[in-house]
């Protein structure tokens, strides 16, 4: 079923509520002080499904109030809108907050609606024909262009049917929200319900939201249970992207929650006290300037901001800019999100502008900050990714680029961290000529220990970066905690060959009942440093094994006691068994022993051992 949220905008007593009533069959007024001054002061909800060409259609109407003291509730309303039903009073034709109402929603990227001229009734066809031409003329070059024209009376019925019908027909040209996307739901209003608790309401801008899923309360970050949902009125398991949805929240009071809080999932998306955006001045507005202090509305949020220009010092009418946005209160926003600025006296809409990023960096000169947002504000989002990942020194995370971005994780390759190539290639140099020193220094080292590389190349970057790196450097090799340059290679001259093939031969003469180290090491004709170097690369190549502190086998001789001992597989012996077995003393068979148990040939029980 496509989903439509439509919004009403216009003037007072234009007859947007009645409109909605007279459509939908329900009351769009919510409270006894609307009804009984006949004036909409909060947003009311009202839905209609029609069936259109052999498919259901569910319209959702956003009833907003027309007087200039309620903007601000108007604008908590016009955030999620699909469509806008822009209301003229057939009697009165276009008034103050007929501009203002129509400059919001073009400001916030509506892009589809009709014109409905309302009370037609009350004035003759020639005054209506007038009235139409007037409206035609007002929305002229704007996205209503051209848009259809509806003349209505909700007292008589007069055109609701053909009023209906339009409304099915602008389905077909609207994009549907995705449903793919992270779940974001902001919220419009908090009350108690008698029999279920707390339930906040608001439009589904993106994403999917299911009953007993957990969500996340931003700005606060509170973690809260979905206790059951209704879609447009009727219980549902699920409510997706494009529809009004009213969620049963548990464990929570509805005065702790408000309207400009959203829904989200848990632990992806955050609010910010800062933006980087494109800015557009009415051209009724006066000149804005430099540093100026605004309301800032956007979705159902508000809050006091203040404009800093990149570009110049005054916004003049009618212009465009880039600007740094500083919010009072932190809001939940990503790259894309639509917004108002209404100035604080008089309280008017002034400017409406697109949120380009949401984490650039705080200190930066306002000419290079400008050149940036531009670059951002036309970026593909791998160029967008490249860029960010760029300005952190160590690149960034997927989560915290789904954060800064709102992308759906698919739309990322399948890695957990972005690095920039270039700083790939610098780290990639530098590790490089750090190895080619060390293997210099240390020739016969098989490399570097890899967490000393780390510290000196790369401090400070997680684990995750690293592994990146190595991944993208073919000449860097890895072996356990050891990493070499793929070129290094041991070269030993004539003594240290002679020393290390004495020192293995020693070992070898020994079997099990090996010869003290210091003392092999002593007689290998080499000095004890070097001594020392030629016995650790026999260890590391596995030719010896040291068994104990004070013990190193041949592993030659280690391999024939493995098979001495895989003939007895099975048999239970003692330590007094074992030295006859292998012809050594006490002092070789218990760390022996120990060693064939760290290795699990042997298990120990009591005093005796099982050949496993």
């Amino acid at each position: 079923m496509k989903n439509l949220v439509i919004g009403t905008a216009g003037h007072i007593d234009h007859g947007k509520s009645a409109l909605v009533r007279a459509l939908t069959g329900i009351e769009p007024d919510r409270w006894e002080e609307e009804r009984r001054r006949g004036i909409t002061i909060d947003l009311g909800f009202a839905h209609l499904t029609l069936a259109h060409q052999g498919r259901a259609v569910r319209l959702a109407f956003v009833d907003v109030p027309g007087h200039e003291r309620f903007v601000r509730n108007m604008l908590a309303g016009a955030g999620g809108l699909d469509a806008v039903m822009l209301v003229i009073a057939a009697d009165e034709s276009i008034m103050p907050q007929t501009r203002e109402h129509f400059d919001i929603c073009r400001m916030l990227g509506v892009r589809h609606g009709v014109i409905v001229l309302t009370k037609c009734d009350l004035v003759s066809a020639g005054f209506l024909d007038l009235v139409k031409l007037e409206a035609e003329e007002f929305v002229r070059g704007s996205f209503l262009a051209g848009a259809s024209v509806c003349a209505v009376s909700a007292k008589t019925g007069e055109g609701l049917k053909e009023l209906a019908e339009t409304l099915a027909l602008l389905s077909d040209h609207v994009p549907a929200k995705s449903a793919e996307r992270r779940l974001r739901l902001p919220i419009d209003r908090s009350f108690t319900m008698k029999g279920f608790g707390t339930v906040v309401t608001g439009t589904m801008v993106s994403g999917r939201l299911a009953s007993e899923q957990e969500v996340e309360v931003q700005p606060s970050g509170r973690l809260l249970r979905v206790r059951g949902l209704q879609v447009h009125g009727q219980p549902a398991g699920e409510a997706v992207a494009g529809q009004r949805a009213a969620v049963n929240l548990a464990n929570v009071e509805a005065p702790e929650l408000a309207r400009g809080m959203t829904l989200c999932e848990p632990g992806v998306l955050r609010a910010v006290q800062r933006l980087d955006a494109e800015i557009e001045l009415l051209p009724a507005s006066p000149p804005l300037k430099h540093g100026a202090a605004v309301h800032f509305h956007a979705w159902t949020s508000e809050t006091a901001a203040r404009v800093k220009l990149l570009a110049a010092n005054l916004l003049a009418p009618g212009e465009k800019t880039w600007a740094r946005i500083l919010l009072e209160h932190p809001v939940l926003l990503l790259p894309g999100d639509r917004f108002i600025l209404r100035s604080f006296s008089p309280t008017v809409t002034i400017a409406g502008g697109c949120v380009v990023d949401i984490g650039a960096p705080q200190r930066m000169r306002r000419a290079h900050l400008g050149l940036r947002t531009a670059l951002l504000a036309t970026a593909s989002l791998p160029e967008r990714v490249a860029l960010l990942a760029r300005e952190a020194a160590h690149g960034l995370p997927a989560q915290e680029l789904i954060a800064r971005t709102g992308a759906v994780r698919g739309e990322f390759e399948d890695r957990a961290w972005f690095v920039d190539p270039l700083w790939i290639d610098g780290r990639r140099a530098e590790m490089e000529t750090l190895l080619a020193a060390f293997h210099k220094q240390n020739p016969l080292l098989a490399g570097m220990p890899l967490e000393e590389l780390r510290s000196r190349a790369l401090a400070g970057a997680a684990p995750a970066v690293v592994q990146e790196i190595l991944a993208q450097s073919p000449g860097l090799v890895v072996e356990g905690e050891t990493i070499r340059l793929r070129s290094h290679a041991l070269s030993l001259d004539t003594r240290e060959a002679a020393a290390i093939h004495a020192i293995e031969q020693a070992f070898q003469r020994g079997g099990l009942a090996a010869p003290a180290t210091a003392e092999v090491l002593a007689g290998s004709g080499v000095d004890p440093a070097k001594a020392r170097s030629l016995f650790q690369l026999l260890v590391r190549q596995r030719r010896l094994v040291k068994v104990s502190a004070e013990l190193t086998c041949h592993a030659g001789a280690l391999e024939e006691l493995r098979g001495l001992l895989a003939a007895r597989k099975g048999v239970r012996f003692t330590v007094g068994e074992f030295k006859e077995w292998t012809g050594v003393s006490r002092k070789y068979a218990i760390p022996l022993l120990e060693y064939l148990d760290r290795e699990r040939i042997t298990r120990r029980e009591g005093d005796a051992r099982l050949v496993v």
